[in-house]
């Protein structure tokens, strides 16, 4: 998995604190825990940090160039505290330069000062001072809000939050003999701690932050709270990772694997060339239509499509068998006379599920359609990488095991994918029959980068405060793609897990759409619970669980049209249950979500679901039909014209179920008035997503 940051955390100007435990052993040798940062390094590599010391020397442009965020512990002269005994608490006007012009390009710095600061004899404050956030000599006392009773030990009150709320899952905050802050003028800092009215400096700034250029900067009025003997009390871990993600860059440009060198080739460009020509002279069906089949036009664009097939082949070597048949396969459409095309040979060649290797790049021209996107069986030109990392080459390997899950990226595309559709499926292909299909592919990019544009645009629009993970997950596509690759593999899985009465991909037969809904819904859910057993070893599970809930409740809804739209139905059902739990609230026309309860809320969920799946086994299919009806329509109103919502009376149960399928209306559950306002603000923004990859997507400061 990719990383989220690399912190450097600064050990070599006399600090107090130390991230290796035998050094705060040696400084500390009663009670090491007193010295020791072990545990909040610890936590972040847990969290997909990676974590090193400056254990010498000083800042400069080489040492910075290593580091995503900067850590700078409580220093201070050996008169005062037992340090590392290395280097100078002083920074040097170059090293505070250095940092300064760190941050400005996009780097994160956490400065922990400390109660009556200047005795030190540090240079925290004046580092602090470079970004316009004042360290006071103070220490503070508050016997009202003191933790364990010791008036020093203060518990720290929450400031009003923004676009982001660095206190998300933090319920409380002990800082232990603190100091004070404040702002200069015309900072731009912002407080989220502070004291009490009651305190001893009343309403003081306790922990404040700021945008400074490209990056972001925290200081800390105390250091002992992060410290190993005292972070595992109260919320102190939770707030080390808000802040620590927080001050993660956001505009991670990372190598793409989805260039390549045929792209450029003449041949790829006359490729392309040809099947747009050919585009608006076929059928639905692929054949070409009466009037022009003898265009020399439409003669001379095959011949070129087989020309640079030919020339693209040597590119593809895995592929020599599937790309000599689909020259065969051209050219027996040319030679039938345009007709429907059949590319069931060249088809059954074509198995990438055999050939996972992450980076490895696959060619195909078909005729096929594109889901959501066109739906004519045109000609298609695909070239696309195959995203297959390590970690989730094991996790398929030894948790989740998947042989038909492909997920790819784009590299190369003609028209009917310059669409949403978002998958190269073998059952959309022209062929003389239906074969047994081994495989699946799904584009990763585009479903990221989608997501990322319109939970990005919606959540400003609703005014969100945003917890930081959510804001990384919306600023950082790789993040983001490789938390809908682990998505897509557990929630394809879940498709043949579990109690399956009534399945409706799996039994291939027409049903009314909410079926669809609720099974895509009953394998999103069961992700969600599954990632919470994940989030031990696997750090991509909490964004996993944002991603489900973000893309659920802002993308499905809106996206697509509202003919039985089983994805959007989904979504609605989650808000309305989310909102009726009083998880999700719409205020002064801002949208908040309880964090701290929305865990179990979407859990009652997914067994409610479970539930209803289970009890389907001892139903007819009509009890069952009417039952999940009465479970949609109990959350999510039902459209005031159907015959479904008038109960069973009202319903031709006497004849067949075609007629119970038919009398459900298109738009059987309409959007409620959230929604459709929602859909009318984002309307450019979903109409932008169309054909977007992963290489075009956004950046949020």
């Amino acid at each position: 998995m990719t990383f989220i940051g690399r912190i450097l955390v600064d050990e070599a100007h006399r600090q107090a604190w130390t991230t290796r435990p035998e050094l705060a052993a040696a400084m500390n040798p009663q009670n090491p825990a007193d010295a020791s940062y072990a545990d909040i390094a610890e936590t972040a590599r847990s969290a997909g940090f990676v974590v090193t010391a400056l254990s010498e020397g000083l800042f400069d442009t080489e040492v910075l160039a290593g580091a995503d965020v900067v850590v700078i512990p409580h220093a201070a002269d050996d008169d005062w505290e037992s340090t590392t005994k290395v280097g100078s608490p002083k920074l040097t006007d170059a090293e505070m330069d250095a940092l300064v012009a760190f941050v400005e390009r996009g780097g994160g710095l956490l400065i922990t000062a400390e109660t009556e600061a200047p005795k030190y004899a540090n240079t925290h404050a004046e580092l602090a001072a470079r970004f316009g956030i004042i360290v006071n000599n103070a220490t503070v006392q508050d016997p009202t809000h003191a933790h364990k009773d010791v008036p020093t030990w203060i518990l720290a009150q929450k400031s009003a939050q923004g676009a982001v709320d660095l206190l998300s899952g933090v319920e409380s905050v002990c800082m232990y003999r603190a100091g004070t802050l404040s702002a200069a003028n015309d900072s731009g800092a912002f407080a989220f701690l502070q004291t009490s009215a009651d305190a001893s400096h009343p309403n003081a700034p306790l922990a404040m932050g700021r945008q400074f250029g490209a990056g972001r900067v925290v200081v800390l009025a105390d250091s002992d709270f992060l410290g190993d003997d005292s972070v595992a009390e109260l919320s102190h871990r939770a707030l080390w990772l808000n802040l620590v993600t927080w001050l993660a860059p956001r505009n991670v440009l990372s190598e793409s694997a989805t260039s390549s060198e045929v792209i450029q080739t003449p041949a790829w460009h006359s490729l392309v060339e040809a099947i747009e020509t050919l585009r608006p002279l076929q059928n639905k069906d692929g054949s070409i239509k009466d009037e022009h089949r003898d265009d020399v036009a439409v003669s001379t664009a095959a011949h070129i499509m087989l020309t640079s097939i030919a020339e693209i082949a040597p590119h593809f070597p895995h592929q020599a068998a599937h790309l000599e048949m689909t020259l065969t396969d051209v050219q027996r459409w040319i030679d039938n006379g345009f007709g429907v095309p059949d590319f069931f040979d060249s088809l059954m060649l074509f198995h990438p599920d055999q050939m996972r290797q992450d980076g490895l790049h696959n060619f195909v021209v078909f005729p096929m359609y594109t889901q959501n996107g066109n739906l004519n069986r045109n000609f298609e030109a695909v070239i696309t990488s195959t995203f297959w990392p390590d970690w989730l080459a094991e996790l398929e390997r030894t948790k989740y095991q998947n042989p038909a899950f492909v997920p790819i990226e784009f590299v190369g595309f003609t028209k009917g994918y310059d669409t949403h559709s978002a998958v190269l499926f073998p059952e959309t292909v022209a062929t003389r029959e239906v074969g047994t299909f081994t495989w699946g592919g799904i584009f990763c990019d585009r479903e990221s980068a989608r997501f990322r544009r319109i939970a990005m645009e919606a959540s400003g629009l609703l005014k969100m405060s945003l917890p930081p993970e959510a804001e990384l997950l919306l600023s950082r596509q790789s993040l983001a793609q490789e938390t809908f690759v682990l998505w897509d593999l557990i929630h394809d899985r879940a498709h043949s897990h579990g109690d399956l009465p009534f399945d409706p991909f799996m039994i291939k037969q027409r049903m009314p759409y909410w079926l669809y809904a609720l099974e895509e819904l009953r394998c999103d859910l069961n992700t969600y619970r599954e990632t919470l057993a994940l989030d031990e070893t696997v750090y991509l599970a909490r964004y996993v669980r944002i991603a489900i809930l973000f893309d659920r409740l802002f993308r499905f809804p809106i996206t697509g049209g509202r003919e039985r739209n089983y994805d959007g139905l989904g979504g609605q059902l989650i808000f309305a249950w989310l909102h009726k739990h009083d998880v999700l609230r719409w205020t002064d026309n801002t949208l908040s979500l309880d964090w701290s309860r929305i865990d179990e809320v979407v859990v009652a969920l997914c067994e409610a679901v479970d539930n209803l799946y289970r009890d389907g086994i001892d139903r007819s299919k009509l009890a069952h039909w009417l039952a999940t009806y009465e479970f949609v329509a109990s959350w999510v109103q039902p459209h005031p014209g159907s015959v479904w919502a008038k109960g069973v009376e009202a319903l031709p149960i006497s004849g067949e179920t075609k007629e119970l399928v038919d009398v459900v209306l298109p738009d059987e559950f309409p959007l409620n008035v959230f929604y459709e306002a929602l859909r009318s603000k984002l309307a450019s923004t979903i109409a932008g997503v169309s054909g977007i990859t992963g290489s075009q997507g956004v950046q949020r400061d």
